[in-house]
């Protein structure tokens, strides 16, 4: 069984919490992202900024610009670890309905696992797609 480890990103682009809204946006756009893990200290991962999180919680709450990445930021996300199988990874996806998924070492982000990195390798074609039809499912 393949691990995490095998088909993560390990090169990840990252704020900090004292960086503003502007400045997420345009690393967001410099690297046709939108999602951006927030941290600490260099790589203690404390939260991460989507797209949306700029949208509902920094536009449509009209914050301007320079408002700092912590009050939009999504807190108490669910991390993998290193050694967790694809498959534990792909359904801890589903059950959260997230298409990327940091990757940790105790609190230290070491990389970002993705619908993508699962669907890009044949052999988990079947769990990717599993994952991305329950997360793409509307709660009701």
């Amino acid at each position: 069984m393949r691990k995490v480890s095998e088909i993560m990103t390990d090169d990840v682009v990252t704020v900090t919490p004292q960086d503003n809204v502007y400045e997420v946006a345009v690393k967001m756009k410099e690297n046709d992202t939108g999602f951006i893990p927030v941290v600490e200290g260099g790589d203690k991962l404390i939260g991460v900024i989507t797209d949306r999180d700029l949208v509902i919680r920094g536009i449509a709450e009209k914050r301007p610009g320079s408002t700092a990445v912590d009050e939009v930021m999504t807190k108490g996300i669910k991390t993998a670890s290193r050694d967790m199988s694809v498959d534990e990874a792909a359904e801890l996806m589903a059950q959260q309905q997230i298409r990327r998924l940091p990757v940790c070492e105790g609190d230290r982000l070491i990389g970002i696992v993705s619908i993508g990195d699962l669907a890009v390798r044949n052999v988990f074609a079947d769990n990717a797609g599993e994952a991305l039809s329950e997360i793409s499912e509307q709660v009701h």
